[in-house]
């Protein structure tokens, strides 16, 4: 695969998740949402901007939006607040070992530390397993990218793999 980005740094506590894949939505205002990224919201996913030591771990936004149009690998998530769009995350499925692959997940700098990053990969996790059956997930990050205790935590394990410059960790759900 391509290199698989993932990005985030968050540690709080968590709020509710819905999982909900049309634009409209009826969540609180406390609840992550996912939904495909369409031509009424990535413009709004663009506009996302992590925190200026963030940014030597998270591409830009449009970068990964054009990895998930010309690169025939990642689909794309936009995190929600709401009906605020609060984030991104990308996801692709590896077809030598079938692992669902999670990636470029950020969260805007004005919603971070509100537990919002572990809820979306919780509910991203959710959400393929409950529509594509995927029960192995996978993601890489920097050796000093302090998001790697955000992915512990939620139990991922390295797995001494490395893929480029980045530690690989693994969940099964199996």
């Amino acid at each position: 695969l391509k290199k698989r980005l993932i990005r985030f740094f968050d540690h709080q506590k968590p709020v509710r998740v819905h999982i909900v894949s049309s634009s409209t939505s009826n969540a609180n205002e406390d609840s992550v949402t996912l939904r495909s990224v369409n031509r009424d919201n990535w413009r709004e996913v663009a506009k996302l901007e992590v925190n200026e030591p963030q940014r030597k771990f998270v591409a830009e936004p449009s970068y990964y939006l054009a990895l998930c149009s010309y690169g025939e690998l990642w689909q794309p998530l936009a995190i929600y607040l709401g009906e605020q769009v609060i984030g991104f995350l990308m996801w692709a499925v590896d077809p030598d070992d079938g692992s669902c692959w999670l990636g470029g997940i950020l969260i805007d700098r004005n919603y971070q530390r509100e537990g919002y990053g572990r809820q979306a990969i919780q509910a991203a996790m959710a959400k393929l397993t409950e529509e594509h059956g995927y029960q192995k997930f996978a993601l890489s990050y920097a050796p000093d990218n302090p998001a790697k205790q955000l992915y512990h935590a939620l139990g991922f394990k390295e797995t001494g793999e490395w893929e480029g410059d980045e530690v690989v960790a693994r969940l099964s759900l199996e």
